[in-house]
């Protein structure tokens, strides 16, 4: 029980597996990029988590020598690991989904 609870607390929160699935998806996002796509998340809040991630070794920050600085996220390779379970997770909801909507 105590991995199932590590691995919560690691994951825990509305926005880390999406996050996770937006960056996972893509391979490398810009920060605007994540924003776009996880509906509903602000720009402090997307910045918290992804700090949070970094230190959980998940994902890796990398700022590009542009102008204007581009900052751009991927995953680690522990944070590949979540690839199948991220996978999983969209399948599941996809049926679920249909189940309830009946689609």
């Amino acid at each position: 029980m105590r991995a199932v609870q590590d691995s919560m607390d690691v994951l825990s929160g509305k926005w880390k597996i999406a996050i996770l699935s937006s960056i996972c998806y893509y391979n490398k996002r810009r920060f605007s990029d994540i924003l776009h796509d996880v509906e509903g998340i602000s720009n402090k809040m997307l910045s918290k988590e992804l700090k949070e991630l970094e230190i959980n070794k998940l994902v890796n920050r990398s700022v590009m020598d542009t102008q204007p600085i581009t900052v751009q996220y991927e995953l680690t390779e522990h944070g590949r690991t979540l690839q199948t379970i991220i996978n999983h997770l969209t399948a599941w909801g996809i049926e679920h989904r249909k189940k309830i909507i009946g689609e």
